[in-house]
């Protein structure tokens, strides 16, 4: 139904671009014969979204080429522009290219909310130190994200195991009082009247372990879907290029970057398999453990013991592949691991069906007390967890000693503290879901045991890492206003001669002081995961040591001691659950609010922009269809014309603009010019991602295009300048935006002007005078040469020379 929906919506389109005699409308020429030298200017909008007419400026405007997912958009009137060069000699012909509904389309988009922890571990892979040589070194540092990601999918699993295996199918339905209470589980209990066939252990088990199962499965289909929805569009096919077989290009720019089929396939088997081998092994392990009991069966004994052999060996073989080396960049990879994909899987399921059937051997004398080994496999997951953050923060160190960058986020451990944010995050959704499950199932009598120990311990470390938080926030907020008062005498001096007025003053000084925070963001994200691996290790070693929760353990310590135990045990449960239901809440509110939806999918405009390398369960790169689509618009545009071709990109548009960029053929990069504002390529991108927009990165895409300029404001707290170094500088940055545009009322702005930050660029005469600078420079023949001491030469009128960049 959705894609008969979505085809109609493709038919109306091309409806639209008929004209009344029920000729369609040209569209661009693809042929290289009379160039005609009409110039392009191609938007691309950044995060949340726009509509064609708002970027075009008309509300009439129709389809060039794409589909409803992402599209290139003219104004009617210069649908047919190609044909028509005499109109526009001396202004671009403006297309817009719409990619929104890549990140924020229907309501289910609000369920990637879950997908969160593994999102966040896939940033921590690109955020790799910039490096020359050590090819080792930079594998082993993708190698350990790769396990990092295998390890939070097992916890995934795990906890829906702890929930349905142990606190449902185990605990309470093997207790008279919480089955009793819970009037459905008759059937699985065998104390109720309903108690027979499926009562026994094995058999409860074997039924609750569909949940997991079930959600294994989820995830494999959403990952395949989503992959063939956004990630399966193919790059522009190039002839072999020089400067990758010689290793010169930028990483963006190599063939294979933005087509990761092979490596995402692979992982997407050896994750699935996971999955169900972790479900096997929590139905079949507690079986085994009992048939090892002294005068058991030894048939059931062996069967055990060939069934665990098989299960060591299934894990090895996962690791195995995923541990095989990731992604081929240097050229586009079409091959695919047909075996392993398949097989890896279907042996995994085949695991999976022989557990339960050995768990659901009838075994008399066979009851359900106490917990399953949830302590064992959640301390042993937060122990591998740990170890894998620490190792890759000495690779990562390795890596930026090797080629130090003082710009680069918490001197190149941007990754580890990322990576380890995202197993804090894991661990964290995946005990609050046991905790809340379990007091759902055990009311307020201690019915059963409830869950593991550590996750009470874990839940128990969120008050003091709060108050460290909230230390750092008022720190930050004590720093913002002294900062805040300190410019307002910058802004007076910014606007001389004009009558001072204490509140717009005090609004623009806060503005500027607010726009700062971004680039204290490094502090925070530093602190809070120093503070949460050592919190994180000492909940371990408690639950580790004592096998109590926290306020059993505290018990004849000192008063306070035991006090301040129960006060966390019993106000980290309490946050715990509460921001579970918020994120469900939320959730909820976007599957049914438009807004709330185009809110969430702000969030991973940001953080789908990488790849899926690490993780394939994370939400889709939308970047593996918007590269392509830009790179194909720009280098057929430049085949047809000659060139006179400006992408101009505001915001996440910018880094799209950028990657697109970098994609096309040398050649054609020179027939480019690139115009960013609200850019956060250096200032965000640069900083956490220096391997790939680092300082070298940015300094060769200024060499490689014909022209590119940057504009920003001091107001604004995404973008800012791009800090080439040398005259580079100076070439790329124009200095700072005026904003608001005026400080008081004047002729041409007889109301207050707003104060715009990171909104509404072209809204300022500087945006026009460049890109009309930028037109000038440009030429169907040749790119103009470059300007070298840092200047910035006048716009030059349509017959003028052009001038130098």
């Amino acid at each position: 139904m959705e894609q008969e929906q979505e085809q109609e919506q493709d038919r109306e389109q091309d409806r639209e671009r008929t004209g009344a005699g029920g000729r369609k409308t040209p569209g661009p020429r693809e042929g290289t014969d009379g160039r005609t030298g009409t110039a392009l200017e191609l938007l691309v909008h950044g995060v949340g979204g726009t509509t064609p007419a708002e970027m075009l400026d008309d509300p009439r405007t129709v389809r060039i080429t794409g589909d409803h997912v992402a599209a290139v958009y003219r104004r009617t009137e210069d649908a047919d522009a190609e044909s028509r060069p005499e109109d526009y000699r001396g202004r671009p012909v403006p297309e817009a290219y719409v990619w929104c509904n890549l990140t924020s389309g229907n309501g289910t988009r609000a369920l990637w909310l879950l997908l969160l922890p593994f999102m966040v571990v896939n940033l921590a892979h690109w955020m790799r130190p910039s490096v020359d040589g050590r090819i080792r070194t930079v594998r082993l540092y993708g190698l350990l994200l790769r396990l990092a990601g295998l390890s939070l999918t097992v916890l995934l699993v795990a906890a829906a195991c702890e929930v349905a295996l142990d606190l449902v199918a185990w605990q309470c339905a093997g207790t008279r009082a919480c089955a009793e209470r819970h009037s459905w589980l008759g059937f699985l209990s065998p104390a109720g009247p309903d108690g027979g066939w499926w009562s026994t252990p094995g058999r409860r088990l074997a039924v609750a372990a569909a949940v997991p199962a079930a959600l294994t499965g989820l995830l494999w289909y959403l990952s395949l879907r989503t992959w063939r929805a956004y990630e399966s569009q193919q790059p522009m096919g190039r002839e072999r290029d020089t400067e990758v077989d010689s290793g010169r290009t930028a990483a963006l720019g190599r063939p294979g970057f933005w087509y990761g089929r092979r490596l995402v396939a692979r992982l997407r088997a050896a994750h699935t398999a996971a999955g169900l081998l972790t479900v096997a092994a929590a139905v079949g392990v507690p079986a085994a453990r009992f048939d090892r009991r002294p005068g058991g069966p030894a048939p059931l004994d062996m069967l055990g013991w060939v069934l665990q052999g098989a299960l060591v060996a299934g894990a090895v073989a996962v690791v195995a592949v995923t541990c095989r080396r990731g992604r081929s960049e240097n050229r586009l990879d079409r091959e695919l691991d047909e075996r392993l994909v398949r097989r890896l899987p279907l042996a995994a399921l085949l695991l999976f069906v022989l557990a339960l059937l050995y768990g659901g051997w009838t075994r008399p004398g066979w009851t359900s007390a106490g917990r399953l080994t949830g302590d064992t496999t959640f301390g042993s997951l937060a122990l591998a967890q740990g170890l894998l953050v620490v190792v890759l923060a000495v690779v990562a160190h390795l890596l930026h000693r090797s080629r130090p960058d003082s710009r680069a986020a918490i001197r190149g451990l941007g990754g580890p503290a990322v990576a380890l944010l995202a197993c804090a995050l894991g661990g964290v959704m995946s005990g609050g879901v046991a905790q809340r499950v379990g007091d759902w199932m055990d009311g307020t009598g201690a019915l059963i045991d409830g869950p593991p120990v550590l996750l009470t311990w874990q839940a128990s470390v969120i008050p003091p890492l709060l108050v460290v938080v909230l230390l750092l926030c008022a720190a930050l907020t004590r720093h913002t206003l002294r900062l805040a008062r300190a410019e307002r005498d910058t802004v007076e001096r910014d606007h001389p001669g004009e009558t001072g007025d204490t509140g717009r003053t005090r609004r623009i000084a806060f503005t500027r002081a607010m726009a700062t925070l971004t680039d204290r963001v490094p502090v925070l994200v530093a602190i809070v995961s120093a503070a949460t691996l050592l919190l994180g290790a000492g909940a371990l070693v408690g639950a580790l040591t004592t096998g109590q929760v926290p306020a059993e353990a505290a018990r004849g310590t000192y008063a306070v001691v035991h006090g301040a135990a129960q006060t966390a045990q019993a106000l980290g449960s309490w946050l715990i659950g509460l921001g579970f239901i918020l994120f469900v809440t939320w959730g909820r509110r976007a599957y049914k609010d438009p807004s709330a939806r185009r809110s969430i999918g702000i969030l991973w405009d940001v953080g789908t922009f990488w790849p899926r390398a690490a993780h394939p369960f994370a939400p889709p790169c939308y970047a593996e269809r918007a590269v392509p689509d830009l790179t194909w618009r720009m280098a057929t545009w430049t085949r047809a014309t000659g060139g006179r071709l400006v992408i101009s990109g505001h915001s996440q548009g910018s880094v799209l603009a950028a990657a697109a960029s970098w994609q096309l053929e040398p050649a054609a990069r020179k027939r480019v010019a690139l115009l960013t504002y609200g850019s956060p390529l250096e200032r965000l991108y640069g900083r956490w991602f220096p391997a790939h927009f680092g300082p070298e990165a940015l300094a060769s895409l200024h060499e490689e295009v014909d022209c590119w300029r940057n504009l920003h404001r001091r107001t604004d707290p995404i973008g800012g300048p791009m800090r080439l170094p040398g005259d580079a500088g100076s070439a790329v940055d124009r200095t700072p935006l005026k904003d608001p545009l005026t400080y008081g009322r004047t002729e041409l702005h007889p109301l207050p002007a707003p104060i715009l930050g990171h909104s509404d660029y072209q809204a300022d005469p500087v945006f026009a005078e460049e890109r009309a600078r930028l037109l000038a420079r440009l030429r169907p023949e040749v790119p103009a040469p470059r300007h070298t001491d840092g200047a910035t030469p006048p716009v030059p009128a349509a017959d003028d020379t052009v001038g130098d960049c």
